[in-house]
């Protein structure tokens, strides 16, 4: 059996093997049913959730239910560890997609985030105890349910915020007396310190003034000591896990956190001791079917040059004519630090020329649309002055950068190129499609999820996808062309290449992080943590227009197989903030 078909069953065998490993730990072996759940929210919106039900759970026998609600740019998933936690110990759990998000109807912050919706619609099921109702949210979905509370004061009984707030202009004020049995998991190397309790490091939240208001004290905070009191619904309790703001996530201490405190406040389930986790393993599955997804089109790909029809894409990569010795080192130099030193002017540049409108509805995503499409001018002007500047004669320039065959462009076969890069890319959908239906879970490793898109979302990818086919076929052509040392290019060079700038811009942001409590770019939290998914995303943009350019010696399939995943990570994973 060749390479193309073994990276394709490989592929396939991961993808299977990482839902089944995914599936049994959701369900806790069977114990847990997980359902796709939508409902109707306010203003006729809809809204949509993942609902855990224990087994044994009945109408006659009701058990505690949890809201659970993840942060901004997130989705029902990123919940899951939490949800299989919270499940596992006899909780009716509702992990919901928050206004504009994952497959709730736009725009983002309405409604009150979907909260009060979300509450509403675990109160109406017969299978919850009306008496015992806990609410958890993350960050923004720390907003998400305080607003809940405040529709519903008499329907929940207690609460925990992980990396959130009261108050910080989107949620109620937090009293001595609410919102309900607080419980407050606040990471020792939280990004959002500042926003969140007006403390300039996390590890200086116990003496917040904010906080002390919350829980009544005037003093110093002592984390894990009980202030007020649970029965009368003032207790307050703060946790400090040694993580970061998305690292509640994979935090085994920010998780056992909110499992113990809802075990002192609501009444009934099934005691575990909190060191009793499972969801590792929930992770490990959603892995391996991320590296599943990418040999699948990475086989599949291969598999269709060897047919017929696309037997002219298969061309013998020319020998390179890129630059050598000082010069390579420096174009390396500068292709690795201008996308990081533009980052935050061009997001913010982006924000004044482009809100969110009907052709491109996502903050977010616009603002790297615009970041890719200002590096992609940046690169060409770069790649034109180094042609430029070469005293050596190019007559077939197009052919030795993977542009043009010796017959010069053959429209065809460019044609060619974006119908395979479909089919590849499509098995992969096709994969997750399989993946979501059988065993109700995405590719995923932390934050970093690749979901199915709805009919909306389809309509955004459709609007962004012209702009990020720019930036991959710059990419493409500067390393096909540029870069290229070898007469086949090197996946390796290209994954550090593309990706090893924003690897630096991390470690220097957490590095300072963990060694001064606070970020290198401390008012800019949540686009570090953005540029986390960046680390990941850009290395595979380089294993696909490597893998495709050493097999067909053209840029076009690999940099179309590659806008193609680009758009639809980033429309599937993020915010809309204007209603389609």
């Amino acid at each position: 059996m060749k390479s193309p078909a073994r990276l394709f069953w490989l592929g396939a065998v991961l993808v299977l093997v990482g839902g089944l490993i995914a599936h049994f730990t959701q369900t806790a072996g069977g114990a847990i049913k997980v359902r796709d759940v939508r409902f109707m929210g306010t203003n006729g919106t809809e809204v949509s959730a993942l609902l855990y039900v224990p087994s044994g759970v009945t109408a006659a026998k009701p058990a505690p239910g949890i809201l659970a609600v993840h942060g901004y740019i997130n989705s029902r998933e990123v919940q899951t560890d939490f949800a299989i936690e919270f499940a596992r110990r006899g909780y009716v759990v509702l992990s919901m997609d928050q206004a504009g998000h994952g497959y709730t109807d736009a725009p983002a912050f309405a409604n009150g985030f979907a909260g009060p919706a979300g509450l509403a619609y675990l109160r109406s099921l017969d299978l919850v105890d009306k008496n015992n109702i806990g609410l958890e949210g993350h960050s923004m979905g720390g907003w998400t349910i305080l607003n809940a509370a405040a529709a519903y004061p008499d329907g929940y009984k207690a609460m925990v915020l992980e990396g959130s707030s009261t108050g910080s202009g989107f949620a109620p004020e937090g009293t001595p007396t609410s919102p309900r049995n607080l419980g407050l998991v606040y990471s020792k190397f939280d990004e959002f310190s500042v926003l969140m309790w007006d403390v300039a490091r996390a590890q200086d939240v116990t003496g917040s003034a904010k906080l002390k208001k919350v829980f009544g004290t005037a003093a110093t905070i002592v984390p894990e000591q009980l202030y007020g009191n649970i029965q009368a619904g003032t207790g307050r309790m703060l946790f400090t896990p040694a993580t970061t703001h998305p690292g509640d996530h994979l935090s085994r201490v920010a998780i056992g956190n909110a499992v113990t405190w809802f075990g002192q406040t609501l009444t009934g389930g099934t005691p575990l001791p909190v060191s009793n986790q499972i969801w590792p393993w929930k992770e490990f599955g959603t892995t391996l079917g991320w590296v599943g997804f990418v040999l699948l089109v990475l086989g599949t790909g291969g598999q269709l040059l060897r047919a017929r029809y696309f037997a002219s894409l298969n061309h013998t990569p020319t020998e390179p004519r890129g630059a050598v010795g000082g010069g390579w080192w420096l174009a390396a130099v500068l292709g690795a630090l201008i996308p990081v030193l533009t980052y935050f002017p061009f997001f913010h540049f982006a924000d004044k020329i482009i809100k969110p409108n009907a052709l491109w509805p996502q903050t977010i995503t616009t603002e790297i649309m615009v970041w890719a499409v200002l590096n992609s001018i940046i690169s060409l002007v770069l790649f034109l002055v180094w042609r430029a500047g070469s005293r050596r004669t190019r007559p077939s320039g197009a052919r030795e950068y993977g542009l043009a065959g010796e017959t010069g462009l053959v429209w065809s076969d460019v044609g060619k190129s974006a119908l395979l890069a479909l089919g590849a890319v499509g098995v992969g959908y096709l994969s997750l499609l399989l993946t979501d239906f059988f065993f109700k879970v995405d590719y995923r490793f932390w934050f970093v999820g690749l979901k199915l898109m709805n009919t909306g979302q389809f309509r955004m990818f459709l609007s962004y996808l012209i702009p990020f086919t720019l930036y991959t076929l710059m990419a493409a052509t500067v390393l096909h062309g540029q870069m290229r040392r070898t007469v086949r290019d090197n996946m390796l060079t290209n994954v550090l290449l593309l990706s090893i700038g924003f690897l630096l811009f991390l470690v220097v942001q957490y590095g300072t992080l963990f060694a001064r409590g606070s970020l290198f770019s401390a008012a800019e939290p949540l686009n570090v943590i953005v540029a986390i998914q960046f680390l990941p995303i850009l290395a595979l943009l380089g294993v696909f227009l490597s893998y495709f350019a050493r097999h067909t010696g053209r840029i076009y399939a690999g940099a179309f197989v590659a806008s193609l995943f680009l758009t639809w990570y980033i429309v599937a994973g993020q915010a809309t903030q204007f209603p389609i």
